[in-house]
């Protein structure tokens, strides 16, 4: 009670001053990533680029690899050399060869054997992220749609589990891992992303943006759902990682979010998926 016996305002968590730098930096960064989608290109492939070793070098912290700047050099060069060899239309054995240097260079420098591991994982992660939506958005049979329907889908499976989760609450999804997490969020972010990826492949149908969108649908469906699930999965393997290294947030990059690891979990577990599939799909049509 206040004075005049009355009641004092209730604070909510979307009115703090975190949730509204959440909202702001999402919206910033996505304006930026869909802006350079649309351009492709350079663009697209330098902030995919840029992403992923911010990523590393949240992940060698957070990982305590020793040695650390050495380390970064080494994964931000061999991403570098993996995304210009890409964008200028080199030869796969172009692709393996750097990325096999990079990766022997990193497991001679990585002292010890828990740090050479985390090393390797480290790069060979940072590569997916730097590769696999920029190979989506080069191949013209996929285009704009295959980067496009991960977006739609991983970002509309946070936005919605984050909301119905606060909103609806209920039973826990994995407490020991992410004590804020249900599974009323975990399945309105299914529902969201599911849907998400239909719609988003039903208006590029009509707008033909590329022969991916004249896949059947229930393929679409189950895709998108299967896409969602990992989103999930992705988010709480990453905070199992930080609850084992004793740290809250991967970095302090994104106002709001946490470091660049905090919004990527889900988004490169899906990449995983998508990046074997590309694979699988160009081993088949040789």
């Amino acid at each position: 009670m206040i004075a005049g016996g009355e009641t004092a305002p209730r604070h909510t968590p979307f009115g703090s001053r975190e949730f509204q730098a959440r909202v702001f930096s999402a919206v910033v960064l996505a304006a930026i990533v869909l802006s350079a989608l649309v351009l492709g290109g350079w663009p697209f492939a330098l902030i995919w680029l840029a992403a992923a070793i911010v990523a590393a070098a949240e992940w060698i912290g957070i990982r305590r690899i020793a040695p650390r700047r050495a380390l970064l050099a080494v994964t931000a060069l061999t991403l570098t050399g993996l995304v210009a060899s890409l964008q200028l239309g080199a030869p796969v054995a172009a692709l393996v060869v750097i990325g096999g240097l990079g990766l022997g260079a990193a497991l001679v420098l990585a002292k010890g054997e828990g740090g050479r591991l985390a090393a390797a994982l480290g790069l060979i992660g940072a590569g997916i992220l730097a590769l696999v939506p920029t190979a989506l958005r080069n191949d013209p049979a996929i285009g704009i749609l295959g980067p496009a329907w991960m977006f739609a889908v991983v970002w509309s499976t946070d936005i919605v589990a984050y909301f119905t989760g606060r909103a609806l609450g209920g039973p826990k999804l994995m407490p020991r891992v992410s004590p804020k997490k249900t599974w009323s969020g975990a399945l309105g972010g299914l529902a969201a992303g599911t849907g998400a990826g239909i719609g988003l492949v039903l208006f590029a149908r009509e707008h033909g943006w590329s022969m991916l969108a004249a896949a059947p649908l229930p393929a679409v469906a189950l895709a998108s759902a299967l896409a969602s699930v990992l989103s999930q999965a992705g988010d709480l393997a990453e905070s199992a990682v930080k609850r084992r290294c004793g740290v809250k947030d991967s970095g302090r990059s994104i106002p709001g979010h946490g470091g660049a690891m905090d919004r990527l979990d889900g988004f490169f577990a899906v990449a995983l998926l998508v990046g074997l599939a590309l694979i699988i799909h160009r081993l088949a049509a040789a």
